[in-house]
């Protein structure tokens, strides 16, 4: 079973894979190790894909049924456990997603490409609200290492460490584009978006129908050091 990276459902099935590494175990107890874990905090996890996940799996015959019990009226609960192939894909699958991640979607990245058609004010407002956000974040990440680490150890919160540090990063590069923006030093008119070559006090000639105008994106000022 070959399984197709950057896919919702997909990534239940890897969580699925990697929890039974950890003993054989029932949905619902994936379930609650998963919300233990803090893992539905950073996966894109869709809720009711679960069961799905473990229908595919056990399809490639990646997982098997154990045993089947009933706990009074509660329904049948069904024990899974990992096979020798589901333990193989497993750490195939992980071996690339390490090695060679696909590069997400990133709506932030995209914003920053058209930020030219924002007045600098208007955007230093709207990067300030980043910042706030960004700082909430990483708040929340933190609690949860405080929390958990002493409890569950710090390997299989790794991902809440990266995800923080990421946070980090990206506030201390926002907070210098908002310095250059307030500054001066990054500068532009939104009612003259310029291509490439042509005058920045000039509106770029109306081209043929079906000619493309690029953006620039402003021009740093030059301050002596």
């Amino acid at each position: 079973m070959s399984q197709k990276r950057g896919d919702g459902c997909n990534l239940w099935s890897l969580t699925v894979l990697c929890l039974l590494r950890i003993r054989p175990m029932h949905p619902y107890e994936i379930q609650r190790l998963i919300r233990d874990y803090h893992k539905d905090e950073f996966l894109d996890l869709k809720r009711g894909s679960l069961y799905h996940a473990i229908e595919l799996l056990r399809r490639g015959n990646l997982i098997d049924p154990v045993e089947t019990s009933r706990d009074g009226k509660r329904p049948e609960r069904t024990v899974y456990r990992l096979t020798e192939l589901g333990e193989q894909e497993m750490r195939n699958w992980l071996a690339q997603l390490l090695a060679k991640p696909l590069r997400d979607t990133n709506q932030f990245f995209a914003a920053l490409s058209f930020l030219p058609v924002l007045a600098p004010a208007e955007a230093v407002q709207h990067l300030q609200e980043r910042l706030a956000a960004l700082d909430s974040e990483s708040a929340a990440l933190a609690r949860v290492l405080k929390e958990m680490v002493p409890r569950i150890g710090r390997l299989v919160l790794v991902e809440v460490e990266y995800a923080r540090a990421m946070r980090q990063a990206e506030r201390k590069w926002v907070s210098s584009l908002i310095e250059d923006l307030k500054s001066g030093r990054l500068q532009w008119n939104p009612r003259k978006l310029c291509g490439p070559g042509t005058e920045p006090q000039k509106l770029a000639a109306p081209g043929r129908p079906g000619d493309r105008q690029p953006l620039s994106l402003g021009k740093r000022r030059r301050t002596n050091s």
